[in-house]
């Protein structure tokens, strides 16, 4: 029976990705950032996540995840984006041991100062701005079975360029079933079911003439523009990993994802990584497989993990390489502790 129910998952996974060329909506969706995925381990295996069950950085991928974890645990990753944009992302999660496992996350992505040019003073004005993106998250995840858990996060995103902000909340849910004594497992998650959004700041305040063609009327009033309301980029994944013993000292785990996304076309994510000894690990994999001009590719990454004499503590240091085509490539660096 549960063989039958993974290759009825993993045919769906294949297929789905391929049901339906609709037309693009890239660029119809606002907070962009949250699509970047924290995990530098994740990052090496193309980003393919809904399906781990290990692991503080899987719930980024899957709230389901929070249900998983059985110790206080943290995580922090820089990574080094496009054109000087520094991403960082911290997590923690603290298990209520029968009551179920708290999470929290903050994800900041940074422009830095950019200098303000004009048509008139192309080489630049004077002024800096910046563009800052950021959330706080906050989950809860449960443990209703032995092969079975559930979780939710809530988001408060908040975007800002230069004076001007855009405030969202969005929410995610996600579940995880261990579908054989194999480790055969069954992820899937909705993520950033949010309300729309606009800009509001004092960027947009203009000087408005409410009759041009009458030249005795104050042409000078105060005024404000408004932007559209925009919606949030949401994902429907459902993924699979498996995990495969060689021997005492090696083993692999092959992961895979096909994602649904609201201003996109459909893609699938899949890699794989070799741990040696429980210290070494190498990661290769590939994203966006069967999108629509996808300028994503190929991954690779690597991680070291040591107790250092600890026994009831776990550190590991992970590495992510991703390719972006046209773009620059992207590198995360990843620290979690498990206590």
């Amino acid at each position: 029976m549960s063989l039958r129910i993974a290759f009825a998952a993993g045919t769906g996974i294949l297929l789905g990705a391929q049901a339906a060329h609709a037309q693009s909506k890239v660029g119809t969706t606002t907070a962009q950032f949250l699509g970047i995925e924290p995990s530098a381990r994740t990052a090496g295996m193309g980003n393919a996540g809904a399906a781990l069950n290990q692991g503080i950085e899987s719930v980024y991928f899957n709230p389901g995840a929070i249900g998983v974890l059985r110790q206080p645990a943290f995580t922090f990753t820089h990574a080094f984006w496009f054109a000087d944009i520094s991403y960082d992302y911290v997590a923690g999660a603290l298990p209520l041991h029968k009551w179920g496992t708290m999470f929290g996350s903050l994800t900041s992505l940074s422009s830095g100062d950019i200098d303000v040019r004009t048509v008139e003073q192309p080489l630049g004005t004077g002024e800096r701005y910046s563009v800052s993106e950021t959330a706080i998250g906050l989950g809860y995840g449960l443990r209703l079975s032995d092969r079975f858990n559930a979780g939710v996060q809530v988001n408060y995103v908040r975007e800002r360029i230069w004076h001007t902000t855009e405030d969202l909340w969005t929410f995610s849910l996600g579940t995880v079933y261990r579908i054989n004594e194999s480790g055969l497992t069954l992820g899937s998650t909705l993520a950033n079911i949010g309300t729309s959004g606009h800009y509001e700041g004092r960027d947009l305040a203009i000087q408005y003439d409410p009759d041009p063609d009458n030249f005795g009327n104050n042409s000078a009033l105060p005024a404000f523009q408004w932007t559209d309301d925009f919606t949030v980029p949401l994902y429907f994944t459902v993924g699979l990993s498996y995990p495969w013993r060689v021997n005492e000292q090696s083993r692999f785990l092959f992961v895979a994802d096909a994602m649904h996304p609201n201003d996109n076309s459909e893609r699938v994510n899949f890699g794989a990584e070799w741990t040696y000894r429980d210290l070494l690990a190498l990661r290769a994999g590939w994203q966006t497989l069967f999108q629509d001009e996808s300028e994503l590719g190929p991954t690779f990454g690597a991680g070291l993990k040591n107790n250092f004499g600890l026994s009831d503590h776990e550190f590991r240091l992970d590495y992510g390489w991703a390719d972006h085509d046209r773009l620059e490539e992207t590198h995360r660096i990843s620290l979690v502790i498990e206590l």
